[in-house]
């Protein structure tokens, strides 16, 4: 019985009057049995009132419409069996009070008729319960230990009632006898079949009651002799009766304040679910039961008998002991398994089958309560585990596991979903408690973490999806999952919270990445080359390959359209690869067509995700073998971003110098710059950012001065991007910049065109320009 019931329980006015009821029958009784006094109709009337009691409260349980249907419909059938027996205990009365001899059978066949009719509504009421999906082994078991139960009770009724009636000669006091003992029978098998399986339906508090009230209604009868020599209408039966209608009352009151918890769904919030019952102890206690009254009644026989019966006592004993043992044992190791199932090895958090009943549990529970889910995504935890190896990245993710949890409260769920995802069931937090939570995860996750002598930076995006009660479970964890996607656009460790826009865009994005794979397939996509030339003389030195798409009906998209959707979709690897082939290509077909007039270099652009690949340079070198390129006509551009990327990028960067490679620094002055930067990692070139290349003449500072004299002291090839005016030109060739690319030379081009300004043979720069230079 859970501690929800018992305060609702304890308001209940039907389970007062039934309390009041109780004591005052039990206190009547025990005053006629010490000082007998009449009319004898005081000793009734609380057994009448108490079964009025006892049936409107399994009335209003059975109409409670929050219940599960199955559990309405067993306490309808009680509430049947409670008017059968209310009929009977009636006719009993009547017939008590209206006769001389209060123990005559004018009425016991009826007054048993009407108990055996209710009898048999709760039997059926047992039997209509669903017990759950079962293998056969386990239908085998419950039948077993009902039928073991069903026949300790039949030794007790034999010795005790049925013996007894057989002997006495009265044909009618057998026949009753008889129906009265099959009756129990069913009674009693329906009721342990019930007891020793797993129930949903049932409240464990009102099942243990209405098994104390079926024990205390069955101790009555034993007492009918002692009560009988005191007075001839004094039954103990009037005392127990109106305790049992009080159990029965407290049952329904507790089944009561199950309504709206989702029982038979979900374990209550703040209830730990039972665990799956492996044995019971009923039948065990049956045998113990047996042996007991096997003993009794060997009590005085011969010394052979009774050493017999109790070294028979005792192996059994033992046996149940070592059954019990086993039992214990067996519980121990399914327990494992069951936690071996429901939580990640290397972490021990739950894994996605605990975490998914640990969010249904939150969005079933009682009453509109907000839920909160935060999908936690480890960036670039595939580097770690490619250069470090995955002993370091199993540790990565433990020491991340343990923070998680400690920045969550007992009642929240962190899990792992397996690869670099966590997730976070935040139980009845709303928005702003959701905040809190993701800002303590993610102070602690900025601190790096130590793992094997390395020190590992961790960049983590938060998705947040903010919920209530009744919400769909994978429809916020897909909606955290969009806000994570979107948080890993911010710079650094970042969170964000699901909104309606990011919907619309993940639903845009899923299309467009099934649009892109089917521009991959069907050639869709291609590429423009945008000359790089010699600011002294105008003269092509080479060419930056730039991606484009011919959509079918939104028409040529630029890379900024399609590359994130790339890199979100994974399809970013494949596009690289299509794009260097392509380029690679195309220069060595100018190289065959136009020798030496042909561009000196191709540049490219990668991305991270190409950079982070550990079989990156090995492809890049594989290509220029097959297209009979020189390594140094290769020009890779990385952002700055990239080439501080520690791990497998800065290992490709020094493997594509190894090569022969050159490796450009892209869009150089807008990103993380520095003289550290520049003088460890593997850089040929820099690219002046057009916003620098811009600010020529706005009066500011020339940026493009110091980075010119940054290059030259590190002797690095600089080229200025973003050229679109003469005056631009001029001055970069007065700084000393060497080489240019923008507007003002040419725009991106086809390959076609392209190669028609390589057969002109012509200068690129307009004659006022590099002439007055």
């Amino acid at each position: 019985m859970g501690a929800s019931e018992v305060p609702l329980a304890r308001h209940d006015r039907l389970l007062r009057a039934s309390g009041a009821i109780a004591l005052v029958s039990l206190l009547l009784v025990i005053a006629d049995y010490l000082h007998p006094f009449g009319p004898k109709l005081i000793l009734w009337l609380p057994s009448s009132a108490g079964v009025i009691v006892v049936f409107l409260a399994f009335l209003r349980t059975a109409g409670t419409a929050s219940l599960p249907e199955p559990t309405r419909r067993f306490w309808r059938h009680l509430t049947y069996a409670v008017a059968f027996v209310g009929a009977g205990t009636t006719v009993k009365a009547v017939d008590v009070l209206t006769t001389d001899d209060p123990r005559g059978p004018q009425s016991g066949m009826v007054m048993l008729a009407f108990c055996g009719a209710g009898v048999l509504c709760v039997v059926y009421a047992l039997y209509r319960l669903p017990l759950g999906t079962r293998t056969s082994g386990e239908v085998l078991r419950v039948v077993l230990d009902a039928s073991t139960l069903m026949l300790a009770a039949a030794v007790f009724v034999w010795h005790y009632a049925t013996r007894d009636a057989l002997n006495s000669g009265d044909r009618s006091a057998v026949y009753v006898s008889l129906f009265v003992t099959v009756i129990t029978l069913f009674a009693v098998f329906a009721l342990a079949r019930f007891v020793v399986s797993s129930h949903l339906f049932v409240d464990n508090g009102a099942l243990r009651l209405i098994t104390f009230a079926m024990i205390v209604g069955s101790v009555g009868p034993l007492f009918r002799g002692p009560f009988e020599a005191v007075d001839p209408h004094l039954f103990p039966d009037l005392a127990t009766t109106p305790i049992v209608y009080f159990l029965a009352t407290f049952a329904a009151a507790c089944q009561r304040g199950t309504a709206g918890t989702g029982l038979g769904l979900a374990p209550r919030r703040g209830v730990v679910a039972p665990r799956r019952r492996t044995f019971s102890l009923l039948p065990y206690a049956a045998v113990a039961a047996v042996d007991g009254l096997l003993i009794a009644v060997t009590m005085g026989r011969s010394t052979e008998e009774t050493v017999v019966v109790a070294a028979a006592v005792l192996i059994t004993a033992l046996v149940v002991l070592r059954q019990l043992t086993a039992f214990h044992d067996n519980g121990r190791l399914l327990e494992r398994l069951d936690h071996g199932a429901k939580h990640d090895a290397l972490t021990q958090l739950p894994n996605r089958v605990l975490f998914n009943s640990r969010l249904q549990q939150a969005l079933t529970a009682p009453g509109d309560r907000p839920v909160a889910v935060a999908l936690i995504d480890l960036d670039d935890f595939k580097e770690v585990n490619d250069t470090l190896g995955h002993e370091v990245g199993d540790l990565l993710l433990v020491a991340v596991a343990r923070r998680l949890a400690d920045c969550v409260r007992a009642e929240d769920t962190v899990a792992r979903l397996g690869g670099d995802e966590f997730v976070v069931v935040l139980d009845g937090a709303d928005p702003a408690a959701a905040d809190l939570a993701a800002g303590r995860m993610m102070n602690s996750l900025r601190q790096p973490v130590y793992a094997d002598g390395h020190e590992l930076p961790i960049r983590a995006s938060i998705g947040i999806a903010d919920g209530r009660s009744g919400d769909e479970a994978s429809l916020l964890l897909r909606h955290a999952d969009i806000a994570m996607y979107a948080a890993k656009k911010l710079p650094g460790t970042a969170s964000l919270h699901y909104d309606a826009s990011m919907a619309a865009n993940g639903t845009e994005h899923a299309h467009l990445g099934a649009e892109l794979r089917e521009a991959l397939e069907n050639d869709q996509l291609f590429l423009l080359y945008q000359p790089i030339v010699s600011l002294d003389d105008g003269r092509i030195m080479g060419s930056e390959a730039l991606i484009r798409w011919a959509h079918p009906t939104r028409g040529t998209c630029g890379p900024d359209s399609f590359i994130p959707v790339a890199e979100r979709t994974g399809l970013i690897v494949p596009l690289g690869q299509w794009v260097m082939r392509t380029a690679f290509a195309q220069l060595a077909s100018w190289i065959s067509e136009h020798g030496d007039e042909a561009p000196g270099v191709m540049n490219v652009n990668v991305s991270a995700r190409d950079l982070r690949e550990p079989e990156f340079v090995d492809g890049m070198a594989a290509l220029l073998k097959e297209f009979g390129l020189a390594p140094d006509r290769i020009v890779v551009e990385v952002t700055e971003t990239m080439a501080l990327e520690p791990g497998q990028s800065i290992i490709n960067l020094h493997g594509l110098r190894d090569l022969g490679v050159r490796v450009s620094l892209d869009d150089f002055g807008t990103g993380h710059s520095t003289l550290t930067l520049l003088h460890e990692c593997p850089i040929d070139e820099i690219k002046l950012d057009r916003s620098f290349t811009q600010a020529q003449v706005d009066g500011r500072p020339p940026v493009s001065a110091a980075v010119i004299h940054l290059a030259q002291v590190l002797g690095l090839h600089p080229v200025a991007e973003g050229v679109e005016t003469a005056e631009q030109a001029e001055q970069l060739l007065a700084l000393g910049y060497i080489a240019a690319q923008g507007y003002y030379f040419a725009p991106p081009m086809p390959a076609d065109r392209f190669g028609e300004l390589l057969r002109e043979s012509g200068s690129l720069m307009p004659a006022p320009a590099w002439q007055a230079a």
